[in-house]
């Protein structure tokens, strides 16, 4: 016989008013083991059975929404309602529940003087009587609306599985309609023996996840690595373009921006979209940060973290749970919503060294209310293989200035050597200093490109002509270099004073492209390559002509922004980058790039 079980029924008030005889507990104590303690177990195995049960393939709301009714069930309890803990905004937030609503601004609660974090900072179950007596219960206008008047809160631990990834903690908190209701001992250890077995669902749950997740992971980069073993190299456009569309039909998504914030971190302006021609503007457009509030809280964090009813904001990202409804929604944002049947809005920073210089937009479509946090997290993975590509795109892009700057050294000083050996020294030394100073100043300018590849960012007024004599200059001696003896060099009309404000080394890079190609497309037969520079209203403009005519279906190409080869790709973000324009055009033998860019004032 089970001795504490028959010490149990000794010290029961009832036993001991009826005077029960040591045979008559006995016979008592069989009985409930026979049909009380046996059926009551029984009970509970098929209720944790079932629990156990609850597919890991729901979404997280579901398995604790499905979890939350069973243990209402077993427990012949009224509502319960389950909060997890954000250690990021330090409060609680409410994660599933049944029979149990809240209503308000904010689902998320703080963690200090609440019942909740009592449990979560004891590690222990919690019994509240009376829920209108204890001072730290804050939903009291709520439980009192719904007929609610106790409370047993337990804990809940989901269990971490990466390197230095912490255990997510929260509580149930299960609701009875009875006033100071006494709490049976066995009652708070089958909530207890419940609470875990769905933090084993949720930790099965976890792993599907991080499988899925992680095979997720490796298609895309497995695709960029198959990219690169073609040897095209890798762009930040390709990244983006390849994975969301492959991703935007698993996710739903209706759209997707890559935005570039400006030196002066007033401005952002859309780099890339997806798919082209359904965003709200055109690539190249520029949006005023303080003008939109979901930028600034992004850029600058203006809003505090919180996960409110309509926004949730952390470091990681900020999510429009409903754009319509939002605070930070501009007016803008609202209207695309609502033309576009957006239902929730995805703002992620891409951050290199604790600096966002690009973020990326997700808009979904379909009726869930947001993104899930797997979903952020593989599209937050995907935003990091895009700056990847960017660092990779940025490398090549600097190998391939050095192409034609180079040459033109190799050229100048091989000049200057020969003239140091065969004529007077006094004569030439003019001559000398200046294909020094050329060489000079190339190299520091090759060094800081090296050094500092970000530096094409720094923007100054400069004259045009100025800079674009100076690069014909330079490709003048690369020709020279490359034995093309039958191009013939012509200067057009060059203007003075055009003024212009850019980055001078970014200016100089798409000079250098523009001449690079030029200079390919002439036939071997040769030709005539010629630059000419001039106002137009409020433009600054040049021209570089080749002999060599375009295929139409290039010039096509070129004006739709549908750009091959890094030369041109350089070019064209350049044009964006200044507001500037880029056409192209062949008349009967001949190309003409022209470009122009908004003067200074």
């Amino acid at each position: 016989m089970d001795k504490k079980l028959i010490q149990c029924l000794k010290s029961c008030p009832s036993v001991i008013k009826y005077h029960l005889s040591e045979q008559e507990i006995n016979e008592l104590a069989v009985y409930l083991r026979k049909h009380c303690i046996s059926a009551h177990v029984k009970e509970l195995v098929q209720m944790v059975e079932e629990v156990i049960g609850i597919s890991p393939t729901l979404d997280w709301k579901e398995i604790l929404e499905t979890a939350a009714k069973k243990i209402v069930e077993f427990l012949h309890a009224a509502a319960a309602s389950i909060r997890i803990f954000d250690p990021e905004t330090g409060r609680l937030v409410a994660f599933g529940s049944y029979q149990y609503k809240e209503t308000g601004r904010r689902q998320s609660i703080p963690i200090e003087k609440t019942v909740a974090g009592k449990v979560i900072r004891s590690g222990k179950s919690y019994l509240v009587p009376n829920i209108m007596l204890e001072p730290d219960y804050r939903n009291k206008d709520i439980v009192k609306e719904l007929g609610l008047n106790s409370l047993m809160a337990v804990p809940i631990n989901i269990p971490g599985f990466l390197e230095n990834e912490p255990d997510i903690q929260g509580t149930i908190q299960i609701y009875y309609k009875e006033i100071d209701k006494e709490f049976d001992p066995l009652e708070v250890t089958n909530a207890e023996l419940l609470s875990r077995r769905v933090s084993h669902v949720l930790a099965k749950k976890r792993i599907l996840n991080l499988q899925k997740l992680n095979l997720q992971k490796e298609k895309i980069v497995e695709k960029i690595f198959v990219k690169l073993s073609h040897r095209e190299g890798i762009k930040m456009k390709d990244v983006f373009s390849m994975m969301i569309s492959e991703l935007s039909g698993i996710m739903q998504i209706q759209s997707c921006s890559l935005f570039s914030i400006t030196p002066d971190r007033r401005h952002v302006q859309i780099e890339l979209e997806y798919p082209v021609g359904l965003g709200r503007h055109e690539i190249g457009h520029v949006f005023v940060i303080k003008e939109h509030a979901y930028l600034d809280a992004l850029i600058n964090g203006t809003e505090k973290h919180d996960d409110y009813e309509y926004e949730r904001i952390n470091s990681s990202y900020i999510l429009i749970k409903d754009p319509l409804q939002s605070l930070l929604s501009s007016e803008g944002l609202k209207r695309f919503a609502s033309e576009h049947n957006v239902n929730s809005v995805l703002l992620i920073p891409l951050k290199a060294r604790n600096e966002i210089n690009y973020f990326l937009v997700f808009y979904a479509t379909d009726r869930r209310q947001y993104f899930t946090e797997q979903e952020i997290e593989l599209l937050s993975f995907l935003g990091k293989e895009i700056m990847k590509a960017l660092r990779i795109e940025k490398l090549d892009d600097v190998l391939h200035d050095f192409k034609n700057p180079t040459i033109a050294i190799a050229g100048f000083a091989k000049r200057a050597k020969r003239l140091l050996e065969t004529e007077d020294i006094a004569k030439v030394k003019d001559t000398i200093a200046e294909y020094l100073d050329i060489v000079a100043n190339e190299t520091v300018r090759m060094q800081e490109l090296a050094i500092y590849p970000n530096i094409e960012g720094r923007e100054r007024v400069i004259d045009l002509t100025e800079f674009l004599k100076s690069r014909f200059r330079i490709n003048e001696e690369a020709i020279r270099e490359q034995k093309r003896t039958n191009i013939k060099l012509i200067k057009d009309e060059l203007q003075t004073g055009l003024l212009i404000n850019c980055s001078p080394f970014a200016f100089e890079r798409v000079l250098d492209n523009l001449f690079n190609n030029a200079t390919k497309a002439i036939p071997e037969e040769g030709g005539k390559l010629s630059i000419k520079s001039y106002r137009n209203g409020k433009m600054a403009c040049f021209e570089i002509r080749n002999t060599g005519k375009i295929p139409e279906e290039n010039i096509e190409q070129i004006r739709k922004g549908e750009v091959k080869g890094r030369g041109l790709n350089i070019i064209y973000q350049f044009i964006q980058a200044v507001q500037g324009n880029l056409e192209v055009f062949a008349d009967d033998d001949s190309t003409i790039f022209r470009v122009m860019i908004p003067l200074y004032h």
